[in-house]
């Protein structure tokens, strides 16, 4: 393959750098061959690649402020200042003879428009960047190697803090990841506890039918110790623990006729220790869903609204963030989390399913077998439009907690499940149809 330049037409290759922008001729101007096997030659070896191009001017930047402000010019393709003088100072007056190489399409569009120059990217192009790329530090006087990868390295920092600015109170990652470690610690949490009640109840076998609560069972576990030292006198601290005084007399009076048996000291020392674990991890859990309550009523108020803040962050998290999910049809969201379901339904030409975490919401569990597909069309459509509202509205408002409240006293008048779906639809019309209006 061979590439031709018109006869009198000027190659001229615009490089962009850390340390400022480069304007390189090609020496050759008739024909420059392109066969893979010499063009990599004369590119890896410096000698044979001065052959090939000269530089015809060099403008470095005056400041990181201002290498910074360039770099993100040339990303969006806009056409800077500094680049602006630089081709129109050294590019030739005849611009039907000069043809400039660029390696960003955008930016070469953008020197077209604005100054007329002829621009291409690709075939010798991209051979010629790959070279200067690699033996820039030795084609530009007094720059060395050292010198040119600080410059580099330091543009790259404050080029990726200027693409990760945000507002910290709209930020969805941190509730992507505390959904994500809440759902973990439930997990977790319960095989613990699965563990607990199996060691203890070598010890204690008829408190696992008494205490059912994981959470308080640890807790037992924990003040307990050696069933044979409860007494009257623990009967106080029992009650405390369970909440209820007749549950504490039937712990009060099983460990005196258990048929556990006898564990020693540094057994139960062991036992007391993981239980101690078990319980600051629920408390723990409970902290992290405080938490999570809290940035959900910042960035989603009006998902959190109507869906809860727990199957509203499921949401946010199984789209990647709000942007995401607000982009996503209602349809999409109907099923989201249910993909699996989807595919082997289309592939053995089955029922596709008709919910996916959407089920989680109180309204779908609350409504009859019959409206629950009507219901989660529904909820998905508002869902959508709120998680819209949430994230275009360009301000960061309080959780609406009238919408809550005037939904639970229209369901409190209202008997589902025939009507359940008009409520919620007219609930969803009338107070999220207004706060889209507003926004």
């Amino acid at each position: 393959m061979t590439f031709f330049l018109r006869k009198g037409v000027l190659l001229h290759v615009l490089f962009e750098h850390a340390a400022g922008y480069a304007l390189f001729a090609l020496r050759q101007v008739e024909e420059v061959s392109l066969l893979l096997p010499q063009v990599e030659e004369s590119v890896l070896n410096l000698g044979k690649f001065l052959t090939l191009v000269k530089l015809v001017a060099f403008s470095p930047f005056k400041s990181a402020q201002s290498a910074l402000e360039n770099i993100n010019a040339i990303s969006e393709g806009i056409l800077h200042e500094d680049l602006r003088l630089l081709l129109e100072t050294n590019l030739p007056a005849k611009k039907k003879k000069v043809l400039v190489g660029v390696s960003d399409a955008k930016i070469g569009a953008a020197i077209q428009e604005e100054l007329g120059y002829q621009c291409q990217t690709g075939g010798v192009v991209a051979e010629i960047v790959r070279g200067i790329r690699l033996h820039f530090h030795g084609l530009i006087k007094g720059l060395t190697a050292q010198s040119a990868s600080k410059a580099q390295l330091g543009l790259g920092h404050s080029y990726s803090r200027a693409k990760v600015k945000f507002n910290v109170n709209r930020v969805d990652n941190m509730i992507i990841q505390s959904i994500s470690l809440l759902d973990q610690l439930d997990k977790d949490i319960n095989t613990f506890s699965m563990r607990v009640r199996e060691w203890y109840g070598y010890h204690f076998p008829e408190l696992i039918k008494i205490v059912s609560d994981n959470y308080t069972y640890c807790r037992l576990a924990k003040l307990i110790r050696n069933r044979k030292e409860l007494s009257e006198e623990s009967l106080e601290a029992l009650e405390e623990v369970v909440m209820d005084s007749a549950k504490a007399q039937a712990i009060l009076e099983a460990s005196r006729s258990s048929m556990g048996m006898d564990i020693s000291p540094i057994d139960l020392i062991n036992i007391e220790s993981f239980s101690r674990r078990v319980i600051s991890l629920s408390e723990y859990r409970k902290g992290l869903q405080e938490y999570l309550r809290s940035k959900m009523s910042q960035v989603a108020p009006s998902l959190s609204a109507l869906i809860g803040e727990v199957v509203g962050a499921r949401l946010i998290s199984h789209a990647g963030s709000l942007t995401n999910l607000a982009k996503y049809p209602a349809s999409t969201v109907q099923i989201l989390g249910a993909e699996k379901a989807l595919f082997r339904a289309l592939k053995t030409r089955g029922n596709t399913p008709k919910y996916g975490l959407i089920f989680h919401s109180t309204f779908i569990g609350r409504a009859a077998a019959k409206n629950k597909g009507r219901i989660s069309r529904y909820l998905a459509n508002k869902c959508t439009i709120a998680s819209r509202v949430d994230c275009f509205s360009g301000e960061v408002r309080g959780p609406p907690s009238f919408i809550s409240s005037k939904l639970r006293s229209l369901l409190g008048r209202i008997k589902p499940p025939r009507s359940f779906a008009y409520i919620l639809l007219w609930f969803s019309n009338k107070y999220l149809s207004t706060s889209t209006n507003s926004t």
